[in-house]
């Protein structure tokens, strides 16, 4: 991880973003990439922009893993406010019930996005380790090792959260 010894905090975060910003695309585009209808969501830079607008308000990093546990949950946080904002527009449509392992967070329907954020709300208070390894791995599409490094984790723990994750999920959604 850079270390702008000099660097005021808006700098030392523009230096990080410009570090890992080819880092911050790859994971966009590959959530871009599995969009069904382009015109209907985030772009892969707008995701980027969105996600830096976030970690900008921060300032401080303590580390790298910070960092990009950071840009996981704001990645996130930009789909869900992006989800909620269309669904204002629809009004009236129900929820439908969520399966994780085939929903495609860029595709789906605004409602099953909100639905699975409110699941994964309840499981923070459940486990905090866990809501962070569902936000790393499914919200900002990071490997088992991305996310082992984000959450200063092993990647053994992160299987076995992941797996733990998936359950509880799928109880709170009722799938």
């Amino acid at each position: 991880m850079p270390e702008p010894s000099s660097a005021t905090p808006d700098q030392a975060v523009e230096l990080l973003v410009e570090v890992f910003y080819a880092d911050l695309q790859r994971l966009a585009r590959r959530e871009r990439g599995r969009v069904a209808a382009p015109a209907e969501t985030l772009g892969t830079t707008a995701l980027v922009h969105e996600a830096y607008l976030k970690l900008a308000r921060r300032s401080v990093f303590t580390d790298q893993a910070h960092f990009l546990n950071t840009a996981a949950l704001a990645m996130r946080q930009a789909l869900v406010s992006h989800a909620r904002s269309r669904m204002r527009v629809k009004r009236g449509e129900g929820r439908d019930a969520v399966d994780i392992e085939s929903v495609d967070i860029l595709a789906e329907s605004d409602e099953r996005v909100v639905a699975l954020d409110e699941a994964l709300g309840t499981l923070e208070r459940v486990s905090p380790r866990l809501a962070r390894v569902v936000e790393c791995r499914y919200f900002a599409g990071y490997s088992e090792k991305e996310t082992a490094l984000a959450l200063g984790i092993g990647e053994r723990t992160v299987q076995r959260d992941w797996v733990m994750a998936k359950a509880l999920l799928y109880e709170a959604l009722g799938v």
